[in-house]
C-alpha cells in the first residue's frame, strides 16, 4: 500500500491522471491533483468531478496548499490552508493564516477571520467569525433552529429560519457544539468568550464578550446573556430571558426567569447562591425527621 501511495503523490505532483490504481484504491480511480502551485485561478484539473463522487461541477479546484476544494467564486487569501477533503463553497472569503481541517464544509458567503483554526469534521453555514478563533472537531454553526408552531389543522409547520450567526474575536468553541442561525435576529457570539465541548446554543441568542460556558450547557431560543457571564457545566437557561452581566451560575442550575442582579446563584430554580445553599441545608434536615 505504501508503495501504491508513493507513486500516486508522484504522478499527481506532476499533474498525471491517475487511471491505473489497484482495485483497493478504487475510489481514488481518475484522481488529479493540479500541478500549478502558484496560480489559484487555473483551469479545473481534468477528473476532479470523478474524484468528488461526479457531482461538482467545473467550479470547484484544489487549493494549492493542503489539497481542499475550493470555489472559484470563493475569495482565499494565499496563506490559508484547506486540508485536502474540506470544501470551500462559493463566495466564501478566508482571511490570512485561515487553517480548514479535513472533512470540514464552509458554506456559501462565510466570512472566516485571519488567523482562525478550524478543526475536523466542521460544519460552518449561514455566519461570519472573527480572527484568532479556534473551533473544534465536530462543531455545527448556522443551522436551523428548533422553531415550529401548530396551524388550525394541529399540523407542526416549521417557522423560517432565516439569518444567521455572528461570531466575534478570539472565540473559542469546544467539540461538537451546535450553535444555531437565527429567526427574528442574528444569534450572537462576543468577543473572548469560550465554549466548552457538548454545548447548544438556540436560535436569537446572543451572548456578551469574555463568558464562559462549561459542557453540556443549553441556552434556549431567544436567550440573552451579559458580559463576563460564567455557566458551570449542564446549567440550563430557558427561552426568552435575559441574564446581566458578571453572573456566575453554578452547575446543574437551571434559570426559569431572567437575572436582574450581578452575583453568584445556583439550584432549579436558579436564586442566589447563599439562599440555594439554606435551601439544600433545610432539605437535608427535614429528610431526617421521623413521620
Amino acid at each position: 500500500m505504501a508503495t501504491n501511495l508513493r507513486r500516486l503523490f508522484s504522478a499527481s505532483s506532476h499533474g498525471l491522471l491517475l487511471k491505473s490504481l489497484p482495485g483497493s484504491f478504487s475510489s481514488y480511480r481518475n484522481l488529479s491533483v493540479c500541478s500549478d502551485q502558484t496560480n489559484v485561478t487555473a483551469s479545473p484539473c481534468d477528473g476532479l468531478e470523478t474524484s468528488l463522487g461526479g457531482n461538482v461541477d467545473k467550479g470547484f479546484l484544489r487549493w494549492r496548499n493542503g489539497g481542499g476544494t475550493y470555489h472559484t467564486s470563493a475569495v482565499i487569501d494565499s496563506s490559508a490552508l484547506v486540508e485536502f477533503g474540506a470544501v470551500v463553497h462559493e463566495r466564501a472569503v478566508l482571511g490570512a493564516e485561515v487553517h480548514i481541517g479535513s472533512n470540514t464544509v464552509v458554506g456559501p458567503s462565510v466570512n472566516i477571520g485571519p488567523s482562525t483554526k478550524i478543526g475536523y469534521n466542521v460544519s460552518v453555514n449561514n455566519c461570519s467569525i472573527g480572527e484568532l478563533c479556534v473551533i473544534h472537531n465536530g462543531v455545527c454553526i448556522g443551522q436551523d433552529g428548533f422553531g415550529f408552531y401548530v396551524d388550525e389543522n394541529g399540523n407542526m409547520v416549521k417557522k423560517p429560519q432565516a439569518l444567521n450567526v455572528k461570531i466575534g474575536n478570539r472565540v473559542e468553541i469546544g467539540a461538537n457544539t451546535c450553535i444555531d442561525r437565527g429567526s427574528w435576529r442574528d444569534t450572537v457570539i462576543g468577543d473572548d468568550t469560550k465554549i466548552d465541548n457538548l454545548v447548544q446554543i438556540g436560535h436569537n441568542v446572543i451572548i456578551g464578550k469574555s463568558c464562559m460556558l462549561c459542557g453540556q450547557v443549553g441556552v434556549a431560543g431567544s436567550a440573552e446573556i451579559g458580559d463576563y457571564v460564567v455557566l458551570g457545566g449542564r446549567v440550563a437557561i430557558r427561552d426568552h430571558v435575559s441574564v446581566v452581566s458578571k453572573v456566575r451560575l453554578a452547575a446543574n442550575s437551571c434559570v426559569t426567569k431572567s437575572i436582574t442582579e450581578p452575583g453568584d446563584f445556583g439550584g432549579f430554580p436558579a436564586v442566589p447562591i447563599h439562599q440555594w445553599r439554606r435551601q439544600i441545608v433545610e432539605a437535608k434536615i427535614l429528610s431526617k425527621r421521623k413521620p
